[in-house]
């Protein structure tokens, strides 16, 4: 007798696998339907349509459309970049990510989702005189859209590291806390506190000094400022303490407070102070003028006194002429008190978790490329990212503590999303387990209503008719 075939053998075998706690038998399987694990961007792109984020790159844009038919719009590789690195993209190759969602595509309006080469290639189109056409107008406009604090914003100044693997241009060795010896690049960041918000940015050689460049720098910062918006104080640590910068911030009329570099005469000064203030317990404040050498005037001086304990770590450096004390010192244009001064500059440590956000969040020492404009612009983009999420965050939830990126893609972003059609409207169904719409349709209506609240510094009224195009 002819045996017969065994149908099972025609059949799509699907693996199974035993859950982890329990002998539940679960099958794999595959579905059509366009799933995303960031549902939650839909109040973020809401956002950018509201803000008209699409036609301002599209205007300031220096570079002349791709001629193909083939060719993705310009734009188009600029905010899949910024999308990668919402949702924690860390290298140019990690952009391919997105290119399967599907979902993400449609609430962007976006057909096809640029492959990593095409972002790469973006950037790589970048020169100095672009970086200055380009993102410079970004910065203005965007910066328009922040609300100033009534007593104004704390501008924080620091630089910081970023570790190269190869030789890229600008990459050399300096400064380099945890890999000695390593090229780098040394960025300088201006960032105003209270928003927070990146004011301006430059990426820099690896042998560069903390405070090289820095007058030309904040000359450009302060340009980019919005008339209406002002700065309460200038903040620094000593690898700014230059007698050049400081005529820089008096002629500008700025106050500012910068740690002072304990030189052989600012420690005989300290050593010399009789009138001490106390502050509390462990902590005393003095003060005294004096005129280094090289400048051209006294300056005020003020110090704060900590004793020296052995169950808590004193912040600040020994003199040898003062046994058990450690001192901090700063040089000031202020009027204040002392105390009053020391617990203002202590705020400056935020501008530290601002960087380690850019870094560990956003992964704004990732980018890289040959030519230096070209990883200075995706650089600045990084930036643009973090300033856009926190603009967003003011807006949606202003009642709300800042989030840090990191905690804003877990907390509101990740959320399962299924693409669906609902006659002919194209449908994004948030998973209910996730959040669904008790959760996004909140922001989402935000994002809407924003630009009607009664606040005019929010957005000038010459723009307020202009604004209403969609995203890409």
């Amino acid at each position: 007798m002819l045996k017969q075939p065994d149908p099972t053998l025609h059949k799509t075998t699907r693996p199974e696998i035993t859950s982890l706690f329990g002998e539940a038998k679960l099958v794999l399987d595959e579905t059509p339907k366009a799933i995303s694990p960031f549902g939650g961007l839909a109040s973020f792109i809401s956002f950018l349509g509201q803000i008209g984020f699409a036609r301002q790159v599209q205007q300031h844009l220096p570079f002349a459309e791709p001629t193909s038919n083939n060719a993705i719009p310009l734009a188009h590789s600029l905010t899949a970049f910024l999308m990668s690195v919402v949702v924690g993209a860390q290298r140019f190759a990690h952009c391919e990510w997105l290119r399967a969602d599907r979902v993400l595509h449609a609430l962007l309006g976006l057909e096809r989702f640029p492959s990593d080469d095409t972002i790469r290639n973006f950037f790589l189109r970048f020169s100095q005189g672009h970086i200055e056409a380009f993102w410079r107008p970004l910065w203005r406009w965007l910066l328009r859209l922040l609300q100033c604090p009534t007593d104004g914003f704390a501008l924080d100044l620091d630089s910081t590291v970023f570790c190269r693997e190869g030789t890229q241009e600008g990459a050399r060795k300096g400064f380099n806390p945890r890999r000695k010896g390593r090229n780098s690049h040394h960025p300088l960041l201006a960032v105003l506190a209270e928003a927070p918000f990146i004011l301006h940015g430059w990426l820099r050689s690896g042998n560069t000094g903390a405070a090289r460049g820095v007058v030309p720098f904040l000359r450009e910062a302060l340009a980019l400022l919005p008339e209406g918006t002002w700065l309460r104080t200038v903040r620094a640590d000593s690898g700014f303490f230059d007698g050049t910068f400081l005529d820089f911030l008096e002629e500008r009329a700025l106050p500012y407070v910068v740690v002072a570099r304990l030189t052989s005469t600012l420690k005989r000064k300290c050593a010399g102070i009789q009138e001490w203030t106390p502050i509390d317990e462990h902590h005393a404040a003095g003060e005294f003028t004096v005129k280094l050498f090289g400048w051209s005037k006294e300056r005020r001086f003020v110090v704060v006194r900590e004793r020296v304990r052995e169950t808590k770590a004193a912040v600040g450096r020994l003199l040898i002429d003062v046994p058990g004390y450690t001192f901090r010192v700063w040089v000031t244009n202020r009027s204040q008190g002392v105390l009053e001064l020391w617990r203002d500059y202590n705020g400056r440590a935020c501008v530290e978790q601002r960087i380690e956000e850019l870094k560990h969040d956003l992964a704004a020492d990732g980018f890289c490329l040959q030519p230096f404009f070209a990883t200075e612009s995706a650089f600045l983009a990084v930036l643009f990212t973090f300033n856009l999420l926190s603009l967003y965050q003011h807006q949606t939830t202003p009642d709300q503590p800042y989030r840090q990126p990191g905690t804003l893609r877990v907390a509101v972003f990740l959320c399962g999303a299924v693409l669906g059609v609902l006659g002919r409207d194209v449908v994004v169904k948030l998973s209910a387990a996730w959040g669904g719409l008790r959760k996004h349709k909140p922001l989402v209506e935000a994002t809407l209503n924003w630009l009607k609240r009664p606040s005019p510094k929010l957005i000038p009224p010459e723009d307020r008719l202009a604004i209403g195009g969609g995203m890409i």
